[in-house]
Formats: C-alpha cells, structure tokens, sequence
C-alpha cells in the first residue's frame, strides 16, 4: 500500500481531526505543509481545483473531506476502528451534524478573542472565496452573544450525551468524538482560559484530554513537489469496495459529472464516475502534468450532477 500523505495546514482544525485520527491508530504518514490561502499550484492538479483542506493522498488516490477521510482510514486501517459497532451511521450522522451547526458560532467566538490577529489576506479569502461571510472581528462582534448562547446549548448537550462514559460511545473514541473535539480544540488552543467558564467546558475538559492524548501518529515531512510525483508516478487503484452503478440517482460508470460542495467553497470538479455508493463517489481525471487521478468525495454534503 502506498503511503498516507496529509496536505494539511497546522491552523486548520480540520486539519487536526484528521491528525488526531492518526493518532488514534498510531499511524506513520507523510506531512505536506500547504499555505491556508491558495494558490496552492502543486495540490489543485491533484484535486482537479477542489480547494478545502486537508486533503489524504495516497499514491494516485486523492480523498476529499474529513467526513470521507475518516472512514477511509478505518477502511485502509481498520484497527482500532473509529466507528463504533452497531452504531457506525449515529457516529457518521452526528459528526457531520455537528461541524455544519457548529462552525459559524465557533468563529463567532474565536474572532471575538484574536480576531485582530487574523491575517486579512485570510480573512479576504474566506469571505470573497470560501466561505463567503465576514468573519473579522467588527463583522461578526454584533453577533457574539447569539453565538455564545448556541455554543453553551451544544456543549450542554454534549455533556449529558457523554455522561459518565469515556467517550460518545464507550471506551473507545469514535469520529463523532473527533468531530465534537475540534470545534473546542480551535477555542481552547487560541482563546484565554476564561473560554472554558464563558461556554461552560470545564466538565468537558477530562473527555477532551482523553483525546489531546492520542497524539497525531508519526508524521513525516515531505514537499509539496515529492507529493506531486508520488502522483505521477503511481496509477490509481481499482475501486472494489464501491458497485460501479451504485449511484442512487441512476448515474453510471463513465458518466462526466460535476463534483460541488453544497455549502461553502463552491468549487465545482469535473470528472468522469468510476463508482458510486451511497456514501462516497469516485470520479476519474487525467491532468496533464499528474496523469491519471481518481478523487473521492463523501455523498453527504457534496451535489453530483450531470456534467
């Protein structure tokens, strides 16, 4: 199997569910280290222009989403699995519900602390390019109190759904755990102590340490330029896990489709499907520098169509 290369950046949260997961399953993998802002000339070709981050390559393979990295993990490395038995569709559901709700409050909250330290050219992009709000400080201070409130509910909530447990579902730590934690992460890494009162996280501190202690795996630097080459150099891997007209929209095998998150980033892929489930598609492309690719994209959150 060729190796786990993460195009990840050390700000983004995202970032650090993915690396977490690693540590979970005590992982080595390749660390390429991206700019928060594009351009990013060396990992557009691999995604055909797909510009959220991170991003999992492996060999010709490119993974797009946490939601589909995840469990693309647990299905390359199934031990210790990050799904819990019996409740794999819960985990799934309610990280993915979690980050959507979350997202914007916890900004809210960060930009209010050290929204000054912002670079602008990051703030540009996110509202020009990404995710197509204002998030500076002045922008967002009117609302600050409204998403305070809504951050308390949440993590009021996770309380009582973690109860007395060490983790969502048990002794294990599960991808909703991963999902609920970075949110409070990008809060507690870059907000003054008096965050933990101000949303009521005190009680959620033990469960969080328990996952700061997984550690990030065994990362391993690698360029932006080694990356693209272990591209070129390999040839995507046939698709087996997913039918080849398992679309639920009736959409087929070599069909050219476009590829779109529904929410923010709005960049469309095109590609031509090599497989799709109800859980994840595969689109194939050939880029004239990286030759054949296939990119996976997870079903939920993401509208295919007809190219």
């Amino acid at each position: 199997m060729s190796e786990l290369i993460l195009h990840h950046y050390e700000f983004s949260t995202f970032s650090h569910k993915v690396r977490t997961a690693l540590g979970a399953k005590q992982l080595a993998w390749r660390s390429v280290d991206i700019p928060g802002v594009p351009p990013r000339p060396l990992l557009s070709p691999l995604t055909g222009g797909y510009r959220r981050v991170p991003v999992l390559q492996v060999g010709a393979d490119i993974y797009c989403d946490t939601s589909l990295i995840l469990p693309t993990l647990d299905r390359l490395h199934p031990a210790p699995s990050l799904l819990p038995a019996g409740s794999e569709g819960v985990a799934e559901g309610l990280g993915f519900a979690w980050e959507r709700q979350m997202w914007i409050p916890t900004i809210g909250v960060l930009v209010h602390y050290i929204g000054e330290h912002i670079p602008p050219e990051f703030l540009k992009d996110r509202k020009e390019s990404y995710l197509m709000v204002d998030i500076s400080k002045s922008a967002m201070a009117p609302q600050f109190e409204s998403h305070v409130q809504f951050v308390r509910a949440q993590l009021a909530w996770l309380r009582r759904a973690l109860g007395r447990r060490p983790f969502l579902f048990g002794d294990a730590p599960s991808m909703a755990d991963l999902a609920c934690w970075q949110t409070i992460y990008l809060l507690r890494k870059n907000c003054p102590p008096e965050v933990d009162a101000l949303l009521g996280l005190s009680p959620l501190i033990p469960w969080y340490e328990r996952l700061v202690a997984l550690g990030q795996g065994t990362p391993v630097p690698m360029s932006a330029e080694e990356a693209f080459e272990a591209a070129r150099a390999a040839q995507p891997l046939p698709v087996t896990h997913l039918a080849p007209d398992g679309d639920p929209g009736g959409l087929k095998a070599g069909a050219a489709v476009v590829v779109t998150p529904d929410d923010n980033a709005r960049v469309p892929v095109l590609g031509t499907l090599v497989a799709a489930g109800d859980s994840e598609l595969v689109i194939h492309r050939r880029d004239p520098r990286a030759g054949d690719l296939h990119i996976h994209f997870p079903r939920l959150g993401f509208e295919v169509l007809p190219a």
